[in-house]
Order: C-alpha cells, then structure tokens, then sequence
C-alpha cells in the first residue's frame, strides 16, 4: 500500500500533471462562476482534451475542473446575486447581502474556505470508506451488478421530482441508445437498419457533448437580444476585491459543528447515485438554519448561511467519487464523465476497479486533495477573470465553445460521423429541455447500458433460473431499494398529509434487514436486527399515535429578488 501510495504521488505531483491541475482548477472557477455554463459542462469539454494524456493525467484535470466548478459558483452568485451554478444557489441566500453590505471579501472569504474544508472532510472519507466498499464489492457476481445498475437508473429518476414518468422515459432512452450497434455477446447488429455506421454505435463522448454542450448552447441563443448582450452587468463584480482569509478561517472553525454537519451532509448526498450538490447545498442550509438559534438572521448576510451550502457542494464531490470508485456506479453525472474517460482509456469501471487498478484508484485519491489547495491558490486570480468574461456577449463564447466541441469530437475516431452524432443528439436534448425531461438519466441509460446487459447476459449464460435475482442478498437488496426509490416522490409529496406514509420508513428498514440476514458473517446481520428493531419501534410510535401524521411546516426556501 505505501509503495502504491508513493506512485500515485510521483505521479499527480509530476510538473506537467500540476500545470494541468492547475489549468483545470482555474477553467472550473471560471466555468463555474458564469451563469448558465454548468460544472458538468466544463468537465465534459475537458474530455476531448484528456485523450492524448494518461489516464492519471486525464482523470486530475477532470478533477481539478470537478472541485474548481464547484468552488466558482460563489464568485457570481456572492457578488451578482445570480449563482453560477445549481450548487450555489443556497449560497446567495446570505452571500449576496453580506456582500452587499460591504463585505464582499469576508463573503468570498468564508465561501472559499468552507469549500476547501468540506472538500477535506469528504477527500478524507473517500480514501477512508471507498476501499472498504470496494471490499464488499468483491462479493458481487452478475446479478448482483444488474440489480445494481437498475437502483442507479431507478434513483436517478425518482429524484427527477415531480416529473417521474418524464424521468424513467429518459433513463429507458438512455438504455435504447446503449443498445443500438453490435451485441458484445454475440456480434449481432442492433438497430442499425442497413447503415454501417450504426453497426459500430453511438461513441460516448458525441453523445455526451450533443446532450448537454450544445443542447445548452441552443438554449442560451435561442433568445436573439439576450444572446447578444454580455453574460451579466458585471459592474457589481469589483475586480479590486481582497479576499479575507484570517478572518474568514477564524469564523468558519469558531462554526465548527455547523462545518461538520454540513460536510457530513453533502458527503452522503454524494453517495447517492444522481442527488448532487444541486439537492446537498439546499438541505444544509436549511438544516444550518433549523439548528441555528438565531435563524431569522438567515437570508440578511449571517456566517453560517455561507458555510452551510459551500462545506456541503465541496463534501459532495468526495461522496460521488466513493461511489464511483467503490462501485462503479457514477454518483452524479460529472462522475459519470469521468466513468466515460476510464472506459476511453480502457479502464473498465467496477466494484473492482480499486483492486485492479490501485495505482490509478490513489492517483484520484491523491488528486482530489491537491485540486483543493490549488483552488485556494487561484481563486483570487480567477476573480479577475471572471470579471472579464462576463463582458463578453454569449454568441461570442457559444461560437468557440461549439467549435471546441466539433474539433474534440471529431479527433476522437477522425470522422464526420461522431460530429454528426454530436449534432443530432444536441437536437434531441434541446427539444427534451424544451420538454421538460431531465438529461441525467439518459446519460447514466448511456453509461450503465453496456453494464446491465453485458451482465444480464452473463447471469443468465451462468444459470437461467431467474429466481437468482431474489435468493442472492446483495442483488436482493438493490432491488428492495429500487422498489422504494420508484417509489420516494409519492412518498415526499404526502408524507405531511397521508397516513400510509408513516409505514413507509418501517417497511423499507424491515425489508432491507432480509438480505442482510441472508449475509455470510455476524456483523450484517447485527445490523439487520437494528433495522427490524428501529422498524418495530417506528410502527409502535405511529401505532400509539393513531397514524395522526404531524406537519411539519413550510421549511421552503426563499431567494429575494435584488
């Protein structure tokens, strides 16, 4: 391990992997303080750029973008009012006044740090927990791996909120897509209809770019008079702004319980498969704000409306990667690039993946630290910058973005076909946002695709007795969860007015403890009899009340309009 560790090292401290960490740290903060051009956006664009490098050199600057974007929000949303990214929408909420108070660098200065301590907690939960999964990983077989690829599909739909159906239809387009071209079992042409481009199937990388690159950029211009006016009135942006770190690092640790909690939160919203930082940076600062006892200074300029939402963003990271490298299964859709440049540098992501590859699995672990002190190192020089770009109208920059796009897609087999690919699908997911679907479930359909068939061939070529999805616990378990994440948004849309709600937690623990009864060992079944007896105790608590459910108030969040 230690001989691994100092590789991994050598490796992401070699001067041309810190020149591109660096580079890529500041494209984040920058992509990620401009409205409208998403973190996923900007990794996705930095995946043409990784094909002649290695994969430590590719995966560190798809990192570097990842923690920068996440970072960068702040920038736009602390002194514009407007917020760079979903991630940082919560952040605004008291960043924005703080800065329009006159503090704009005790805001930038809290936002930075609290990014860079959440992002530590998480890099430190991440080489602590992922290999330990990975363990567990070990124990999969093929249906064990489909039942997993099913929950990921599943919860990425159901977190599609209210658009469910709309979420489920993307995820089973995502999956059509991946079928399309050559069975890897068998050799046989799907869906290719006499056209021999077809035959070979749709390349990951145009699909990606069309789906949310340009599909993006139709959307920016599709406004004549916006796409000709510059990104935003800049003139809030104060590009003589300092930065307050001494003051900023006293108050984010005299605030150290509200850091942890924050952290813990984004941690475990990363780990969910398609949750992201969109939904951590929201649940902290309304947890911040409940435990606070003074909650009614939220939204006026308090400390802790800051800390809350940036420890969060940055902590969710590390939770993605633990699930992306314990399981091989992308935790959001940024890990899910980062799955897409494993496969082009033929690294094959699985609950093997750290065993196989612990070089590569502690360069990343390596990599998702260092990203976090150069973000502190380029934020003041990004602030800059960021100040300039905004004055550049959108045509300009969706001109250069989209020839960006043709060149990376077309260098990848040096054929016109994958540029026509990426235009086609950018059609498509535009008229889908125009629609209302979420794209996130068609890219993890696209990713996971290949994985659920190749091993639901497999389960079946091993043993055609399909009750093997049932009777073996680990694919028993998934399917349990998948069942109740379809499930989730009846559930959250009810659960203040509905009865039947109060039984759903107790039945989704008594369920879960089956297939950990069914595990070889003491410890998980220990941890079954918890659960049926957190189960038991739940149902006497709703019993004893009558099944009166008890509401629990309008927690919903605000952003006042400046």
């Amino acid at each position: 391990m230690i001989d691994t560790l100092m590789y991994a090292f050598a490796d992401v401290f070699a001067p041309w992997n810190l020149v591109l960490m660096t580079v890529g740290v500041t494209a984040g903060l920058i992509a990620g303080a401009i409205p409208g051009f998403t973190i996923a956006m900007a990794v996705v664009l930095t995946l043409p750029f990784t094909f002649g490098l290695s994969p430590v050199e590719g995966l560190s600057t798809m990192i570097g973008v990842y923690v920068g974007g996440l970072s960068g929000g702040l920038m736009s949303g602390m002194l514009t009012g407007i917020p760079g990214t979903p991630s940082s929408i919560a952040t605004t909420f008291d960043g924005f006044p703080m800065a329009r108070n006159g503090k704009p660098g005790l805001a930038l200065g809290l936002g930075v740090w609290s990014s860079f301590f959440g992002g530590m907690f998480s890099a430190v939960l991440l080489v602590t927990l992922a290999p330990r999964l990975a363990v567990i990983g070990l124990e999969f077989g093929p249906w064990d791996y489909f039942s997993l690829v099913l929950f990921a599909l599943t919860i990425t739909a159901s977190l599609s909120g209210e658009n469910l159906v709309k979420g489920m239809i993307a995820g089973a387009l995502g999956l059509f897509i991946a079928t399309v071209g050559e069975d890897e079992v068998n050799g046989v042409a799907r869906f290719s209809f006499g056209f021999e481009d077809l035959e070979s199937g749709f390349t990951f990388l145009p699909v990606l770019i069309g789906l949310f690159a340009f599909s993006q950029l139709l959307s920016d211009l599709q406004d004549r008079v916006k796409a000709r006016q510059p990104l935003m009135d800049a003139r809030g942006a104060d590009a003589r702004v300092r930065i307050e770190h001494v003051n900023a690092i006293k108050m984010v640790f005299a605030r150290w319980v509200n850091l942890l909690r924050s952290s813990f939160i984004g941690v475990f919203t990363g780990v969910l498969p398609a949750a992201g930082s969109s939904i951590s940076n929201i649940l902290a600062y309304d947890q911040a704000k409940k435990a606070s006892k003074t909650p009614e200074k939220f939204g006026t300029g308090t400390p802790d409306g800051i800390i809350a939402p940036e420890a969060s963003n940055n902590a969710t990271a590390g939770g993605a990667l633990i699930t992306m490298m314990a399981l091989g299964i992308p935790g959001d859709i940024i890990t899910a690039v980062m799955l897409g440049a494993l496969l082009i540098h033929n690294v094959q992501p699985s609950p093997t993946f750290i065993t196989d590859n612990p070089d590569l699995a502690y360069a990343i672990f390596v990599a998702f630290f260092l990203a976090h002190f150069i973000m502190i190192a380029m934020q003041s020089v990004t602030l800059r910058l960021f100040v300039m770009v905004t004055r550049i109208p959108m045509y300009m920059l969706a001109s250069v973005i989209l020839a960006y796009c043709a060149i990376g897609v077309f260098a990848l087999n040096n054929i016109t076909y994958d540029i026509w690919v990426l235009f086609s699908f950018g059609i498509v997911g535009y008229v889908m946002r125009q629609l209302g679907f979420p794209l996130a479930p068609i890219i993890l359909g696209v990713v996971l695709g290949h994985v659920a068939e190749l091993n639901l061939s497999r389960s079946l070529a091993t043993d055609s007795d399909l009750m093997l999805f049932i009777t073996r616990p680990w694919s028993l378990f998934f399917l349990i969860v998948s069942a109740f994440s379809i499930g989730f948004p009846w559930y959250q849309k009810a659960r203040e007015t509905k009865a039947w709600t109060l039984a759903y937690v107790p039945v989704l623990l008594a369920a879960i403890s089956v297939p950990l009864f069914m595990m070889e060992g003491f410890v998980r079944p220990i941890i079954g009899v918890a659960l049926l007896a957190l189960s038991a105790y739940l149902l006497w608590r709703s019993v004893a009340s009558g099944w009166k459910v008890a509401p629990s108030g309008d927690h919903e969040v605000h952003l006042e309009e400046s």
